[in-house]
């Protein structure tokens, strides 16, 4: 598909409208962070205990805060446009530099936190739609709606309480043991650690993903091409797995894809309950230390990571349904 013109066209202009949108995200994110009170430099003079006008004036001309903020906004997006996301004056590192170290136990988190969601919530779905009116779908539909009106910090808290210190199964937070050492001891070691936060986040999203599957089973086996499966004879179980459940998972392809947005939210959350080290908790103590640099490296990254997944979206289309790949 993209080796054809028109595959390519799509493609060249998912890609110039993906840029446009970071761009513009990286613009008011500017603007809303600017317009909020408070900088770094009051931050780290009141921790000081000296927070006289010259020390201010100097701490600001440091940062640059003392230039008009037209110039402050065209350093900002200059910057964007070389892919330089500043110096942390608060931590005393590049941007870029923080951000990578954190990024893989986020995109760890993220990964299995939505994989375990697509999975157990497509799976319940398709059985409650299967046994539809019957015992099955009325506990798996209840069981949905208990996970989606049960907040995402409560549950977390509630995993902990159980089954990292009443049962003692896993460890209360963290990602990885201390003194741990390299190869298989510490993949299982940050497999271990992996257990409750992904299942906390991945709860939420997955009560969404059965309603989602199930609605979506109940609507796709009604279909002509599904009826005339069945008027040729195929087998129930292939008619399911080759007709009903391949269309079905498109609603939940793009579920995925908008809600990519959320779940980096939800991590934040989860990240500051299990104390996992990730963008979330670096993201939320930069918000408190008013280290707008880095705080605005994490939103940019946060956003093309979004933009990413869209795209990932569309490649998933156009294989479970060439005929829509190429519109929009």
């Amino acid at each position: 598909m993209i080796r054809t013109p028109a595959g390519r066209l799509f493609w060249a202009r998912r890609l110039a409208q993906m840029v446009l949108v970071v761009l513009s995200i990286g613009t008011v994110n500017f603007l809303l962070l600017h317009l909020a009170p408070g900088d770094a430099a009051q931050v780290l003079a009141g921790e000081s205990g000296s927070a006289s006008p010259e020390y201010l004036a100097a701490l600001r001309r440091q940062f640059g805060l003392d230039r008009p903020f037209p110039v402050q906004f065209g350093h900002y997006i200059l910057r964007l446009v070389t892919f330089d996301l500043g110096f942390s004056h608060r931590q005393g590192l590049p941007v870029a530099t923080l951000i990578l170290d954190r990024l893989p136990a986020t995109l760890l988190l993220m990964s299995a936190s939505i994989g375990l969601a697509v999975l157990l919530g497509g799976a319940l779905g398709f059985l409650a739609a299967r046994r539809a009116g019957g015992l099955a779908d009325a506990l798996i539909s209840g069981l949905a709606l208990l996970f989606y009106a049960t907040p995402v910090f409560w549950v977390g808290l509630m995993l902990t309480v159980v089954f990292a210190v009443w049962l003692d199964w896993f460890p209360v937070g963290g990602m990885r043991a201390i003194g741990a050492t390299s190869g298989p001891g510490a993949i299982l070691d940050i497999a271990h650690h992996l257990v409750l936060p992904p299942t906390t986040l991945g709860l939420f999203y997955m009560a969404t993903y059965t309603r989602l599957m199930r609605a979506s089973v109940l609507d796709v086996q009604d279909r002509d091409f599904v009826r005339t499966a069945r008027a040729k004879g195929l087998a129930d179980g292939r008619i399911a797995w080759r007709h009903v459940l391949r269309n079905a998972t498109l609603p939940i392809v793009t579920t995925v894809g908008v809600q990519v947005g959320s779940i980096l939210g939800g991590a934040v959350l989860v990240e500051t309950v299990f104390s996992w080290p990730g963008l979330g908790r670096l993201a939320f103590e930069a918000l408190f230390q008013r280290d707008l640099n880095l705080l605005l490296g994490i939103l940019f990254l946060s956003s093309i990571l979004v933009g990413v997944a869209n795209l990932a979206v569309d490649l998933a289309y156009a294989r479970l349904d060439p005929r829509i790949g190429l519109q929009g």
